[in-house]
């Protein structure tokens, strides 16, 4: 009974870290860009991300190991469980003192250092799968540097085609509907692929139904508010932060469903031990309850402390607008579905830092806080050996005392 209270409270802390952290990837531009204000950003995405867990929360997940590490060496269970913990309480360290100093960090890369940690302590270096590390340290460079190319290439269309032609307005009636239509439908095909699991050509279908609809609504929509706004320039500005409210909630809602198994994939796996006499299953199924817990800790967290993080990536990097927002927002969204697709691991928060900067160099380098991006890149590096150092400490004091 002690162990079940103890690990659903060390879970809880751990979605707690990922609300006050890892929420800023979906809100943050869109308070930068003025579309919504912090407080309305801390309570829908809270709302967002406790019905993504709840509603589409994995099922099924791996263990502990996730494919990082091997726990065929452990014969004990209980040193499993103790590695599961150790794992859950280094990387919610990292990711509350990171969103301390407002500093966006990789949820999951703090999770693969726990792991790693424990896994080193307990057999060695033989036990680490180094080849899947390597592509995880790889995804560090290539999805800001994909993140970053994408939003800068969007903001130049956007630019070109739109902010920079005699008449704004008329010029966004042409290409506005083309490019909410084709975000929408990246939007629905990512969902249904990743969230949902439903096959790649029924995912199309719908995403193609989706922009056909979102196209001539858009269209309609702004053909009518054009005849009511005397400033092109604003009139533009507003329909992409109509377009960017939905590209943030949709971030959030697809970031509870998906990165819940951060905080509650650990702490399925305990209760499987223990509820089995000690038996290690190759999947853990997660209860619904668990799921719950999750959701709640998440939102808990981005109400009470995801303004920091927010207020880095929305303000002090760069200054963000509508039109900025969305291409960052776009760049997100493409960067994340082309991994998923391709099998290739990334972090939503590198991807969306890259983003950021990617519209900030679309600009000009000069309008780039390169101070506070040199310290978000230190904090990237040290996430990695903060976790192994912190996940082995406390795997070393709970074997030891225990």
């Amino acid at each position: 009974m002690a162990v079940t209270v103890i690990t659903i409270l060390v879970g809880l802390f751990m979605a707690f870290a990922i609300g006050a952290n890892d929420v800023a990837n979906g809100m943050a531009s869109a308070v930068g860009a003025k579309a919504i204000t912090p407080k309305q950003a801390a309570l829908l995405a809270s709302v967002l991300e406790f019905s993504g867990a709840a509603m589409f929360g994995a099922t099924v997940t791996k263990t502990i190991a996730s494919g990082i590490v091997s726990t065929s060496h452990i014969q004990d269970p209980n040193y499993i469980i103790y590695g599961a913990l150790s794992a859950l309480l280094a990387a919610g360290v990292w990711v509350m003192v990171a969103a301390y100093f407002g500093m966006p960090v990789s949820t999951t890369h703090s999770i693969i250092g726990g792991m790693i940690g424990f896994g080193l302590v307990s057999g060695g270096v033989k036990v680490v799968y180094w080849s899947k590390l390597a592509s995880i340290v790889l995804s560090w460079f290539i999805s800001p540097i994909i993140g970053g190319i994408l939003a800068f290439s969007i903001f130049k269309l956007i630019t070109l085609t739109i902010l920079h032609r005699p008449s704004p307005l008329k010029a966004a009636k042409k290409v506005a509907p083309l490019l909410i239509g084709f975000t929408l439908f990246l939007i629905i095909f990512l969902f249904s692929v990743k969230t949902i699991g439903t096959s790649y050509l029924k995912s199309l279908l719908y995403g193609v139904a989706t922009f056909a609809i979102s196209f001539f609504i858009s269209w309609f929509l702004i053909v009518k508010y054009a005849s009511k706004n005397g400033n092109e320039y604003q009139a533009v500005e507003d329909i992409f932060k109509k377009v960017q409210i939905i590209t943030s909630s949709y971030v959030c809602f697809s970031h509870g469903a998906n990165d819940v198994a951060n905080a509650v994939g650990p702490i399925a796996l305990i209760l499987t031990i223990t509820q089995n006499g000690g038996s290690v299953k190759s999947v853990v199924e997660v209860p619904r309850y668990i799921l719950l817990i999750g959701g709640f800790g998440i939102a808990l967290g981005v109400l009470l402390y995801g303004y920091k993080v927010m207020q880095t990536l929305g303000h002090d990097i760069t200054e963000i607008n509508n039109t900025r927002g969305f291409s960052i927002d776009f760049g997100t969204a493409t960067t994340v579905l082309l991994s998923s697709v391709f099998g290739f691991p990334v972090s939503t928060t590198h991807t969306v830092v890259g983003a950021v900067t990617g519209v900030g160099l679309a600009r000009g380098i000069e309008v780039i806080n390169t101070s506070v991006l040199k310290d978000i890149l230190i904090s990237w590096f040290i996430t990695l050996p903060f976790s192994i150092g912190v996940s082995a400490i406390f795997y070393l004091a709970l074997t030891t005392f225990f």
